[in-house]
Parts: C-alpha cells; sequence; structure tokens
C-alpha cells in the first residue's frame, strides 16, 4: 500500500538498530507503531538506524525487514538507511554551527565522569569546555548548548512531562569523538525528512525526548506528537535486548507472538486471534486499537 503525503497524513515509523534480531520487545515496539498508523488510514516507515558500525550484526538489517515482512508489516516508501544520510547530518550540523548553538569539547569519558555531576537519568556534562577549549587541548566532540527554559511535552501515553534541559541533562554530544553523527541529531534529522508526524517507541526512549525537541526548534523542524509504550523487560526487570540474551523472533507462526504483543498493549485480543492468519489477525487489531488502553507504566513484564 502506498499512499500520498499530505499535510493532514499520518505518518509513523519503526526504526530499528542492526545489532541483532528483532525480539519481543522490539515487536511491541513494531506493533504498537504499525497500528498507530494502520488505524488512522495513514503511513508506515521503517528507517534502519545504522550509524553505528561497530555495534551493527551483519545481516541483521536484512534479517529484520524479512521478519516484519513475515509478520504481516508492509512499509510505504523505500526503507531509509541513516548511512547514507551523513551529507542531511553535517548540513544540520553547520546549520547549528552558523546559530553559535555547538562547540568543541576536548574531555575524555574519564574526565567527564569525574566532574560530572549527578543527575536523575544520568551523569550531567558541566560545561567544562563551552568557553573555549583549554589551552593545548584538541577538539574532539561537538556539544549543543541547552540554554532555555523547560522543554514540555504532551505524551499520549505517559502524559505531561517537563525537563530542564540545563540542570537534568547538560549540554549533550551532537558529533562523537569518534566522528560519528549522535542518535539525537540524526533521527530529528530524519524524522522532519520523512514527515514523521508521530513517533510511537519505547520509554526507554522518552529521556531522549526533550533534547529531539530541543533540536528541533534549533534547526526550525516540526515537533510531531509523542507515544512512549512501555518497554518489555524481563524477570530481573531488565529491558529485553541483545545484552540479557532477550530470544530472537521465530516467523514460522507470526500469529501467537503478534497476538501476546497486543495482549501486552493492553488490547484485549479474543483468544481466537491466536490462531488466526495474518491478515485476518491485522484486520481485528486495526479496527480494534485503542491508544487509551495501552498501560501508563514505563515497564512491564513480558509474557
Amino acid at each position: 500500500m502506498s499512499l500520498t503525503k499530505t499535510e493532514n497524513t499520518y505518518c509513523g515509523r519503526f526504526a530499528p538498530s542492526p545489532t541483532g534480531p528483532l525480539h519481543f520487545g522490539s515487536l511491541v515496539a513494531a506493533v504498537g507503531s504499525f497500528l498507530s498508523a494502520r488505524s488512522r488510514g495513514g503511513q508506515w516507515l521503517v528507517r534502519i538506524e545504522d550509524l553505528d558500525a561497530p555495534r551493527q550484526v551483519p545481516g541483521a538489517a536484512d534479517r529484520i525487514l524479512r521478519t516484519l515482512e513475515a509478520f504481516g508489516m508492509a512499509w510505504d516508501d523505500p526503507v531509509m538507511y541513516q548511512s547514507t544520510r551523513k551529507e542531511a547530518y553535517e548540513a544540520a550540523l553547520q546549520r547549528l554551527r552558523s546559530q553559535g548553538a555547538v562547540y568543541a569539547c576536548g574531555c575524555t569519558r574519564r574526565e567527564i565522569a569525574d566532574s560530572s555531576i549527578g543527575g536523575p537519568v544520568a551523569a550531567i556534562y558541566p560545561g567544562t569546555c563551552r568557553r573555549g577549549l583549554a589551552p593545548g587541548r584538541l577538539p574532539r566532540a561537538l556539544r549543543v548548548r541547552v540554554d532555555g527554559p523547560a522543554v514540555a511535552f504532551e505524551d499520549r501515553v505517559q502524559g505531561r512531562l517537563s525537563h530542564f534541559l540545563g540542570s537534568e541533562s547538560g549540554d549533550f554530544v551532537v558529533r562523537r569523538a569518534d566522528g560519528l553523527f549522535a542518535y539525537q541529531l540524526a533521527v530529528v534529522v530524519d524524522d522532519g525528512e520523512q514527515g514523521i508526524t508521530e513517533v510511537v517507541r519505547g520509554a526507554d526512549l522518552l529521556d531522549s525526548t526533550p533534547r529531539q525537541i530541543h533540536l528541533q526548534r534549533l534547526l526550525g523542524l516540526p515537533t510531531p506528537q509523542y507515544l512512549h509504550l512501555p518497554v518489555a523487560v524481563d524477570a530481573r526487570g531488565e529491558k529485553l535486548s541483545k545484552q540479557t540474551r532477550a530470544a530472537p523472533l521465530g516467523s514460522a507462526r507470526p500469529v501467537p507472538l503478534l497476538a501476546g504483543a497486543l495482549a501486552f498493549l493492553g488490547q484485549r485480543p479474543p483468544a481466537e486471534l491466536a490462531g488466526a492468519e495474518v491478515d485476518e489477525f491485522w484486520r481485528w487489531a486495526v479496527a480494534h486499537w485503542r491508544a487509551g488502553r495501552i498501560p501508563r507504566v514505563r515497564a512491564l513484564a513480558a509474557p
């Protein structure tokens, strides 16, 4: 299915990193974003976030796409690969430079850890290089300034949130010391170019949202709506991931797994739906999707 974008077209996306196969936690994010789009007659795009080459697993991107196809999640428009988008990120970085919004940082990780201020989520960069590099120091990363009032937004599941970047995050990196563009910059540029109207993703990325809104404002890009889904965690309370040895999805019987993801998201699928064909499953799921039923929590135990 292909739709023509207009100003009123809903456009969502699923943006996995090719660090391994999809697991139940990533399926939850894919299902939530897919149904948010299809229930509104909107577009659903897939973006492969493959900027960080050292973390990639060979063949993982293709395996992710094959899994989505096997689970009946067809995307609109060609797949976007971040590894092909470096010119766009550099142009955004130049725009930030022209505004005086970024500065070079010469601090090492050890120095940052030794001098940072403890924050509610992570260590806060204390602004060591804000007024220029110390004599003899070479530039490493580029950081964006975060002066200004609190960034507030309404998440459709998590509610109203407000974040003081200066005191809760600090100036953050937009180009890393290894020369790679940072996730925060890349995702903002890509969401803007793809016309994403709502970002549906896991609540583990909730704390990135204020930084992304800050960059959107600096770059003159629209701010989409946000919907952060509960993250699936294991019995120890750890997020399902490659590091926690989350089981990869098998594609032989996708519907029971899809029904499990739907139930995880509070959608109450009937028991007989688990035995349906893939197309029948999606017809029911699209017709009965209600975002208001999603549990208003940041994490839930995986089934």
